[in-house]
């Protein structure tokens, strides 16, 4: 479904009836990722997956894709919608969105759950590897997607999952160069949400994984301690809902229904 939020179509899905639950994916992913999950979890609650700004089937809506506008996009669909209250699920990207979100409307989340994400701001050597990658982006943005979504894996893992690496990079080949250029923006200068998460009050999850390419398992698990964060730990890559399925959706269930 297309909903028009400040002449941009955002593309979202809408299934099951109970508690609503919002999956937010990451960066050159799209709400497909979740697909594998969609009919176990839709039994009993209501799931929304939106395509955030410049990804999947939604449109860009500028040259710089602040983590609070894909927020207010994110909003616009749960007023659509009628939603007053949910849980917030999203992977790396789509968890600066849900941290951007339960700060703008707090009284909109009861539920926070950052898959392989933090509410850290970028360091400034992440900032200069932002640049490189825009950089890279507009050279070259086909090449870029396909060595950027192989290195979100654990290395040991290419060959055991390289049939879902191209899938992945099948999907992610679709976002156009606006759109990737846009998220890589705005990601650079999103700012520390260290505090909120800290200071949310309903159920808080962080799933880390231990060879995360992407992210500092030590940092992170400082990070968690610090905002008293329930800890999930995966063995492997930043794409633990790939990489670690079975325990993946075992905890994401234990975590919806606690």
């Amino acid at each position: 479904m297309n909903l028009q939020h400040k002449n941009t179509s955002i593309f979202y899905t809408d299934e099951g009836h109970g508690e609503a639950i919002v999956l937010l994916h990451g960066f050159l992913e799209n709400s497909t990722i979740w697909d594998p999950f969609i009919n176990d979890l839709s039994k009993k609650h209501r799931i929304l997956c939106i395509d955030l700004l410049g990804h999947g089937q939604t449109e860009c809506m500028g040259y710089i894709h602040t983590m609070e506008m894909m927020a207010e996009a994110v909003h616009a669909v749960l007023t659509h919608l009628n939603i007053k209250a949910c849980t917030v699920i999203g992977h790396s990207m789509g968890g600066y969105v849900a941290l951007a979100l339960t700060e703008k409307y707090p009284n909109n989340v009861n539920g926070l759950l950052l898959v392989n994400s933090t509410s850290q701001k970028d360091s400034k050597e992440r900032k200069q590897n932002r640049d490189r990658a825009i950089a890279a982006v507009k050279h070259d943005h086909r090449t870029f997607i396909r060595i950027a979504i192989a290195n979100l894996f654990n290395p040991e893992n290419k060959t055991q999952f390289s049939k879902a690496i191209e899938q992945i990079t099948h999907e992610a080949l679709k976002t156009p160069l606006q759109g990737i250029v846009a998220a890589l923006e705005g990601m650079k200068i999103r700012p520390d949400r260290t505090k909120i998460l800290k200071h949310f009050n309903c159920k808080k999850v962080i799933f880390i994984s231990e060879k995360d390419p992407v992210l500092d398992y030590k940092s992170l698990i400082k990070e968690a301690k610090t905002a008293k964060l329930e800890i999930v730990e995966f063995p492997d890559g930043h794409m633990s809902f790939i990489e670690n399925e079975a325990f993946f959706f075992l905890n994401l269930m234990h975590f919806i229904e606690k």
